[in-house]
């Protein structure tokens, strides 16, 4: 697998695991839990990008 899918595919799961945490954190009522779901989106959402970037440059 090219990087670039593997960096678009990664970011793609940390994104859906983090709107996990914060939808369950936010059910629980546990604010670090949710805190930490959107740090993790956030991450994912970069790594998104930056595959999507390398893939750019590659063409």
């Amino acid at each position: 697998m090219k990087p670039s899918t593997k960096n678009k595919a990664e970011g793609k799961f940390h994104e859906m695991k983090g709107k996990v945490k914060v939808k369950a954190g936010q059910l629980t009522h546990n604010p670090d839990l949710e805190a930490e779901g959107s740090v993790e989106k956030v991450a994912g959402k970069i790594q998104g990008i930056i595959g999507r970037v390398e893939k750019a440059i590659q063409q």
